[in-house]
């Protein structure tokens, strides 16, 4: 934490008050300003108490409740901090870090990951003193998640995790321009998650206005549920916790105990949230997604993509070769999973598992049932469905794919999912060493050339390689160029 000594000397006022930052050389870091009250289950985000002179942005405060469990071989605490119990409640808050001369200077507000369940702002790998150094302004905010943020509980508003964003978002409009913000200019961009909840309200009539440009990081628009579907869960945690399945039920139910309902339902075998036509969106990922049917989702995204929403919003898109790795390489899944098995755990979430790993190599001389299935979950779950994204974006469209291949796990982790995050905010030492996600000696350079694209993307809304279209082409990160892609084998068992 921050001394008093370490504050810079001007106050800025903003919404409730005034506030100083912390000097670092040429940036100025605000570490946990409260964009909203600390909220009440299943009320809607309202703005903070005001307070009297001057506050001390020094302490980030708490992240949303939600519990790290240990995870074999790799330290993930880098990537989605280290858990918090709920007790201060008074999470809604956002930092920001900025040049110290900054002018209108172009702004990129960063949504976290974690499955809509787990994950904070102030994970190490996305400190934004980089993005600051490099002329922008970049926020990182919180908002709700599982029970309090994603479930559709008769009673209480829908999707309050978006909700959240939308209301950091608006807070930014407003405020933003005192920390030297454009507030015409503003880049959303997230990973995972933060990835999926971005590219839905690139397609929410509620977010119009509210940014123009989006980068999608390992994320898409297709894991959303509909309302009925998403109302299971909800009997089936009050069913755990032994309550009404309303509102008034959930209510009174502490953050330990829903931490703990929460992880049973997580099981493969909890709970069916298969769709009529037999398909689980998310894989079994999470069970806490955003819902469509609402006024902040009223249709799937994708369809609404199709008609025309975000038309206007630039949009960059993408995700890594090897995404299903993080999941199945430490655990030993992808080495020891048998193919009945393997069958099952996909069938799940797809009606037609089997043949879906037969296009993956299942049943190929020396091509194990997991190897199988991660590559083609790789692609189910994250690589195709974000093809589908960029074909469906009416407006200008860009996709990459990160193909980096962290030498971790004895060099079978690959360009698993999250590995680009230390890339684009220049943080490599955060997930370098013993445990960490890229090993022990990941290229400098690359960072360098990947922080610039995003920064670049921010200021100008436009990408050094040629648009995705129906040329299909895709910037291969580590060969610096765009190639055409053919269609991948996925593409035959993901619903248009």
């Amino acid at each position: 934490m921050m001394t008093t000594s370490d504050l810079a000397g001007a106050a800025i006022a903003i919404d409730g008050g005034l506030v100083r930052g912390c000097l670092d050389g040429p940036i100025i870091r605000y570490l946990g300003i409260p964009y909203a009250a600390p909220p009440a289950r299943f009320e809607l985000p309202r703005m903070p108490d005001a307070w009297d002179g001057v506050r001390d942005m020094d302490n980030p405060g708490p992240a949303a409740p939600h519990r790290i469990k240990p995870f074999p071989e790799i330290d993930p605490s880098p990537l989605i901090g280290s858990g918090s119990d709920g007790s201060d409640g008074d999470y809604l808050r956002l930092n920001i870090w900025a040049p110290r001369d900054a002018k209108t200077a172009p702004v990129m507000v960063f949504v976290h990951g974690g499955g809509f369940v787990v994950g904070s702002k102030d994970a190490p790998v996305h400190d934004g003193s980089a993005f600051a150094a490099s002329g922008l302004i970049c926020v990182a905010i919180n908002y709700r998640m599982g029970i309090d943020g994603f479930l559709p509980v008769p009673g209480a508003p829908t999707n309050l995790g978006l909700r959240d964003i939308l209301f950091a978002l608006a807070w930014v409009q407003r405020n933003v321009a005192a920390f030297g913000g454009d507030p015409a200019n503003v880049t959303v961009f997230g990973e995972s998650a933060g990835a999926m909840a971005i590219a839905d309200l690139v397609t929410s009539p509620l977010a119009e206005g509210l940014f123009a440009r989006a980068i999608i990081q390992s994320g898409h628009g297709s894991m959303v549920r509909e309302v009925a579907v998403a109302q299971r869960l909800v009997r089936k945690l009050a069913k755990v916790l032994r309550i009404v399945p309303d509102a008034n039920g959930f209510l009174p139910v502490s953050n330990t105990d829903a931490m703990d309902a929460v992880e049973k339902v997580a099981k493969p075998w909890a709970i069916d949230l298969r769709d009529q036509d037999g398909r689980e969106p998310v894989y079994g990922i999470s069970r806490f997604i955003p819902v469509y049917g609402d006024d902040v989702l009223p249709v799937k995204p994708l369809d609404a993509l199709r008609k025309g929403a975000g038309r206007d919003v630039e949009v960059v898109i993408g995700s890594n070769a090897d995404e299903m790795n993080l999941y199945f390489v430490p655990t030993g899944i992808r080495k020891k999973i048998g193919g009945l098995l393997a069958r099952w755990l996909l069938g799940r979430s797809h009606p037609q598992a089997k043949a879906a790993l037969m296009a993956y190599g299942y049943k190929q001389r020396g091509v194990r049932p997991g190897e199988a299935m991660t590559r083609a979950m790789t692609d189910l779950v994250f690589r195709w469905p974000a093809r589908q994204y960029a074909a469906a974006h009416q407006g200008k469209t860009w996709l990459y794919e990160f193909d980096w291949r962290s030498p971790a796990c004895d060099g079978e982790l690959g360009a698993c999912h999250g590995i680009e995050m230390p890339f684009v905010f220049k943080t490599l030492p955060t997930v370098t060493g013993p445990r960490g996600l890229a090993g022990m000696d990941p290229p400098q350079a690359l960072a360098e050339q990947v922080h610039i694209l995003w920064a670049g993307f921010a200021r100008s809304g436009s990408m050094p390689w040629p648009e995705f279209d129906a040329d299909r082409m895709v910037y291969q990160v580590t060969r610096g160029e765009a190639v055409h892609e053919p269609v991948m084998p996925a593409a035959a068992f993901v619903p248009e």
